[in-house]
């Protein structure tokens, strides 16, 4: 499935409520969240530092499943450019 992403505002602090989301019951997933304007990916504005602060560096660091991350990300980028053409 692909990637969802969901904008939302904070309400209350510390509280965040998503709904009508595309998941089933027991479905695992995993959620990132991140401030809009601060170097999401897409933006014209992603700089080094805000990728390193994402978060999203070292995020397959303990999956099981995946016993090369450099080499199954390059599987993935193959893919991408695959599906691209």
């Amino acid at each position: 499935m692909d990637a969802v992403r969901v904008n939302a505002t904070i309400e209350k602090d510390g509280e965040l409520s998503i709904s009508g989301l595309p998941f089933k019951k027991g479905e695992q997933i995993q959620l990132i969240i991140m401030p809009v304007g601060e170097g999401l990916v897409g933006e014209k504005t992603l700089t080094a530092r805000m990728l390193r602060e994402s978060g999203l560096i070292g995020i397959w660091k303990d999956r099981t499943d995946i016993d090369d991350s450099s080499a199954y990300a390059r599987q993935l980028r193959e893919q991408a450019q695959r599906r691209s053409r």
